[in-house]
């Protein structure tokens, strides 16, 4: 296949792999408008749906990378065009078909997790470790819950806080629950959104089974990602499995009075609405109702929030890319909130932890600032 097909074949070849979703879209150029890209550089949504439609594609193309899958064109799409399956179809030329190069970073992040299970490159044996440090005990049939942590607590140590904060929680609420450990790998959010469709289905087919094996019949999450892909792409293939984001069991459990939190943790909070939370999964009054429960914390909400709420970055697989400083939605998002005057930026995402933390430094603005998972906070106020 050359780089670049001006034909119909290419079409249908966009339209078999999911993106049948173009033949609806009539160029009013509502997506160029919504996406956040164009807050920061140039990029025409618009564009790019012309020319798929048109079959006139380059390959090649880096724009094809750009989009984080945030869904902010489609919540506004006076259609309801999925613009995201017409990206995640290129992305399958690319990366199933060999039509162009994937991008290194990404490249070596797929070949990670279809390897290893997990992006980072670590040993299998080590995924564990952490559940082992911090004591939580082996999932058995008999187990209520099963805590699936992301690769990104299970691996990076900067990231760890919000699995160990996640487990202390659940421990003082009495919930009976544990992990699979080596057993668990990668959810394949990641290397679905990059096209990687065949990793995808080997990863979730293995999860599947390793699940239905040891009876697991109620999963809870911290990363948004995974609950996504449980929740809406997993029961395609055969899962029968319940899952539930922690911000919902967290307020489940203050509701049912299992979970008290008696310490003050004076505070101004600012929220982030994560994509695939809210506008993903309409997740958007559970995160808060926990922050709002936490005794002398001051809720403060961003200009564009809830369903208007701006990405963080790391969707559709960039949080494994590099993106230029000055071109980051993490930099944009954490200057409103210190500009909005609060001391914590709260998160309920692996992936923003990582993109807030890494502008935090790129800022040079430690210590004005915290970055913090709500479990972190609801541990505070135990």
């Amino acid at each position: 296949m050359s780089t670049t097909t001006p034909d119909k074949e290419t079409v249908d070849l966009l339209l078999e792999l999911g993106g049948d979703t173009l033949k609806i879209c009539y160029q009013c150029g509502a997506c160029t408008a919504t996406c956040p890209w164009n807050l920061v550089r140039s990029f025409s949504n618009r564009r790019m749906m012309h020319r798929v439609q048109l079959g006139v594609i380059d390959f090649g193309d880096e724009d094809i990378w750009t989009c984080v899958t945030c869904g902010a064109c489609v919540a506004r799409c006076p259609r309801g065009v999925a613009n995201i399956d017409v990206i995640r179809a290129l992305r399958k030329v690319v990366s199933e078909m060999g039509a162009a190069k994937v991008p290194d970073s990404l490249r070596l992040s797929i070949k990670n997790i279809a390897t290893v299970g997990n992006p980072q490159g670590e040993p299998e044996e080590k995924r564990g470790v952490w559940a082992e440090d911090a004591g939580v005990k082996p999932f058995t049939p008999e187990t209520e819950l099963l805590y699936f942590s992301c690769c990104v607590p299970a691996y990076d140590s900067k990231v760890r806080r919000i699995a160990q904060s996640t487990v202390e929680v659940l421990k003082k609420a009495g919930i009976d629950f544990g992990v699979l450990g080596t057993r668990e790998r990668c959810c394949g959010e990641s290397v679905r959104r990059a096209g990687s469709e065949t990793v995808f289905q080997s990863l979730a087919e293995g999860n599947i089974q390793t699940f239905a094996e040891t009876k697991v019949k109620k999963v809870v999450v911290s990363s948004p990602h995974c609950y996504h892909t449980f929740k809406n792409e997993y029961p395609e293939l055969g899962a029968g499995f319940e899952v539930i984001h922690f911000t919902q069991l967290a307020a489940q459990l203050i509701d049912e009075g299992k979970l008290t939190l008696p310490r003050a943790v004076k505070k101004k909070v600012i929220y982030h609405d994560p994509c695939y939370l809210g506008r993903h999964n309409e997740i958007y009054d559970e995160p808060r109702h926990v922050l709002e429960a936490i005794p002398g914390l001051e809720l403060l909400e961003f200009p564009d929030s809830r369903q208007n709420a701006l990405c963080c970055g790391g969707g559709g697989g960039r949080v494994w890319m590099e993106t230029p400083k000055g071109e980051r939605f993490s930099e944009l998002k954490l200057q409103q909130a210190i500009d909005s005057g609060a001391d914590i930026l709260a998160v309920a995402c692996p992936y923003c932890m990582l993109m807030f933390d890494d502008s935090l430094l790129s800022m040079d603005k430690e210590g004005v600032i915290e970055i913090k998972d709500i479990s972190e906070l609801v541990l505070a106020a135990i």
